[in-house]
């Protein structure tokens, strides 16, 4: 059973992105206000969902969050900064988009940069742990295929309607035959054999 947040005392918000390990397409990250004594059931960690039960899910937090706000960061920005940072400024962005102002937040993960003066605490799995952080990552997540599947529309030979910009096989058999687009992270290895050296 997750727990409520960090804090019972304090207006807490978790944060969680998704994307991360994409190889096309944004990060993307949720900040999330729950009301005091949430439940949801079937909450957890959006990794362990079926698509259906997140979406299922999605519009549920949607209604009952105190405040909510995703943010995607796109491919110039995480070519530029890298993916940490750009996964941390998605957060940020997040935060800062909430309508009611968070005095703690949750962070999913083990790195965080300061947001303002707001004390933070990362949680490692924490969206298996914390209601705030569960919601987070399956805003995060349901955004971000939603976002995944338009961008299919234009490019459906990537299929990214079914892998999300993620490097299965057929999506790098894409890249091989067709090349890559503006929405591929240029700093990311996006084919094997990338890494071989010249003879």
């Amino acid at each position: 059973m997750l727990l409520e947040k960090i804090h019972l005392d304090l207006i807490e918000c978790g944060t969680d992105e998704a994307g991360r390990g994409c190889l096309a397409g944004p990060v993307t990250a949720a900040a999330v206000i729950l009301p005091p004594g949430f439940s949801c059931a079937g909450l957890n960690d959006s990794k362990t969902l079926t698509r259906k039960r997140r979406n299922t899910l999605r519009p549920i937090i949607e209604k009952e969050a105190l405040a909510y706000h995703v943010a995607h960061v796109h491919v110039a920005k995480i070519d530029e900064i890298n993916i940490l940072n750009a996964s941390i400024l998605a957060m940020h962005q997040a935060i800062a988009g909430l309508s009611l102002a968070p005095e703690h937040i949750a962070v999913d993960g083990n790195r965080f940069h300061n947001y303002l003066d707001i004390p933070a605490t990362t949680v490692i799995k924490g969206d298996g742990k914390y209601l705030h952080i569960a919601a987070a990552s399956i805003l995060a997540k349901t955004h971000r295929d939603a976002y995944m599947e338009r961008l299919h529309e234009q490019f459906p030979e990537y299929e990214w309607c079914s892998n999300q910009g993620y490097p299965t096989k057929k999506h790098r058999a894409a890249i091989r035959t067709y090349g890559a687009t503006s929405h591929h992270r240029q700093s990311f290895r996006l084919l094997p054999e990338q890494l071989k050296l010249p003879i």
